[in-house]
Order: structure tokens, then sequence, then C-alpha cells
């Protein structure tokens, strides 16, 4: 491809900075930019925009004239499957779209296209660019668990000062397991071997990865989880993961485990999960992702004594626009120079 064919239309809410840095990429790339068009950021990152932004149909039209324009898009049109599933069918020279999310095969597989609209064009994700706050909130959960946080929120909303004083649990010297060794698997891994942890986890392919003890396919979680003091799942949503924690994974926690989910909610069977904690194989769970969201209301996970309830916000930072736009460069010089592009959504398996 000779670059001044490419044309990319930015479709999502993007400071005007990283616009200038994707124009920077290369002198022949046309960037096709109208913020007007663009509903407003209510915090850093949002890409959805204020919801109560509605543009008059003279900009309905302008903005997916220059959706169409575009060879490459950075975002979902109107960060949704069915601004994916309309600009797919509308728009013959597109060639790639780059997504916000890490997930973003859930919302690939929500358009309802079908596989041969799907091999027109590339999607990639912007898995890794959350691994560091994913890692550090889920090392805020096996802290938490261990040092019995809820417990003490409950004694200090009560005023209540204990005659025993109950010890914690040192992290140091503890055993994690995490499923999904993917990036953020690796990044809460490093934080976790840094706290003093050994560390092992499950893999689709197993390999030998430095620093971490033992690597075994979801399929041998149960043989890893008899000595873990602590789990982190990490893992997508897809039919193989489909509550993968289920009453028997729990059943083969020892007593006491400390469990953190920052990857999909559907990866748990939350009644099985609430079993767990009742009968103590669970100590504390950390969850930031839930099988319906946002959580219904009458869910025993919102008042349950030994539950953090996270509003799927852990992987948000305010460096997360900056994040992302590093990645879509590095991503547009590989694809200028024709080179393999990664974090390519499998649209198969849809993640």
């Amino acid at each position: 491809m000779t670059t001044d064919e490419l044309t990319i239309a930015i479709a999502v809410p993007l400071e005007a900075e990283y616009v200038e840095q994707i124009r920077a990429i290369d002198p022949a790339i046309t960037v096709l930019y109208e913020p007007e068009l663009l509903p407003p950021e209510r915090f850093p990152a949002d890409h959805s925009g204020d919801p109560a932004f509605k543009r008059t149909p003279e900009q309905e039209e302008r903005y997916w004239d220059m959706l169409n324009k575009a060879q490459v898009l950075y975002g979902f049109p109107n960060e949704n499957p069915a601004g994916l599933a309309r600009i797919a069918k509308s728009n013959p020279r597109l060639q790639w779209i780059h997504a916000m999310a890490a997930g973003a095969g859930g919302a690939v597989k929500a358009s309802g296209l079908d596989s041969a609209t799907l091999e027109k064009f590339k999607v990639t994700t912007s898995a890794g660019v959350h691994a560091l706050p994913l890692a550090e909130f889920a090392a805020l959960g096996i802290l938490n668990g261990f040092k019995r946080s809820a417990e003490l929120a409950q004694d200090q909303a009560a005023k209540v000062w204990p005659e025993l004083r109950t010890p914690t649990k040192l992290v140091n010297g503890s055993s994690l397991v995490i499923t999904g060794l993917g990036e953020i698997g690796l990044e809460t891994a490093r934080i976790a071997r840094a706290l003093g942890m050994r560390v092992s986890g499950t893999k689709r392919t197993v390999e030998a990865i430095d620093g971490i003890e033992e690597v075994a396919t979801n399929d041998g979680l149960a043989g890893l989880l008899g000595t873990a003091d602590a789990v982190v799942n990490t893992l997508p949503g897809t039919p193989y993961t489909e509550k993968l924690f289920n009453r028997e994974v729990f059943a083969a926690m020892k007593p006491g485990t400390v469990f953190v989910n920052v990857g999909r909610g559907t990866v748990v069977d939350e009644d099985a999960l609430l079993e767990a904690l009742d009968n103590g194989q669970v100590s504390y769970a950390c969850l930031d992702v839930f099988a319906v969201e946002p959580l219904p209301q009458d869910s025993p996970l919102w008042n349950h004594p030994k539950v953090m309830v996270s509003p799927h916000t852990s992987a948000l930072s305010a460096a997360e626009n900056r994040l992302i736009a590093e990645r879509f460069c590095s991503n547009l010089r590989i694809f200028l120079d024709g080179g393999e592009m990664p974090h390519l959504v499998d649209t198969v398996h849809f993640y």
C-alpha cells in the first residue's frame, strides 16, 4: 500500500494532541478529525462520551461521510457494536479498525457480522494498555483479602474495637494462581512477585515462563489451586471460559482463598462463588466484572460482607487515552510497513 492512499478517521472522542501524534507518524497519511461530531468526554478516556450528546441530522450525515472515506478507523463508530455493523456494510474501503477496549471481541461478536464480512478488515484491540491498572487493582484485592480490610471497615462503621486482636496474613511467601498468563496476567505476576509471592497460572499453550513456578492449561486449573492462597482471574469471556470457576473449581481451593476477578464476569458461576464465600472456601472476593452488568440490584453480591464490588472501572486510568494513542501509532507504523498486526481479534473465538 502507498501511504498517499491512506485515510484515517477518528470515530471516538480524543484529545487534539493525540490526533497530532497520529498525523506525525507519516506525512502522507490523511487524518480526518472533527471534534464537534464527537460527544464530549465526561472523564479521561470516556470513549463513548456524554450519552446526552446528539448530532443534528446534518452532523450525523457528516459523521458517517467522514467514516466512509477512511480505510482505517480509530475506535468503533459511536463506540458500539451497531456502529461496527453499520460501517462494515457501508464502507467497502475499510481495512482496519482499532478498538478502544482490550476485550473488543465481545463487541465484534455482538455486531452480528458474518465471517465473510469480518474477513474483509482487521480489528485490533487495546489489550495490554490496561495491564498495569488491572494488575494494580488485582494487588489491591489480594492485599484487602490478606489484611482483612472488609472486617476493618465493618468494625470502623460500628465503632467496634475488638477485644481479641486478629492477626492478618503475610502476602510475602504466599502462593498465587493466575488464570490467563497474558499481558494482564504477567503484569499481575510481576507485582505479586515484588510482594514476595510465588506465582503459578494457566495458559492455552503450556510453556515455561520466567518467574512462573508452574504453567498448566485451564483443564489443569484444579490441580494448581490446592496450595493457592489467592487466585486472580484475567481471562476473557469466551465459550471456552464460560463458568470456568464452577462449584468443582471452588471446591478445589483451600479454605480461606482470596479471589479476584479482573477478566470477565461470565468466567465465574456467581452462585458457586456465593456458596464458596458462605462455606469459607473463599475468604474474600474482589470483583470488577460480573456476569450481568450493571450488577442487578437484587444480586446478593452487593451486600455480601466478604465482597468488594467495583463497577468495571479498574482498567480506567487518566493515562489511558495517551497509552491507546501510542499503541495505535505503533500499530499504524506496522500497518504501513505491511507487518504482522499485534492484538488482532480472533473472529472465531472472539477475543
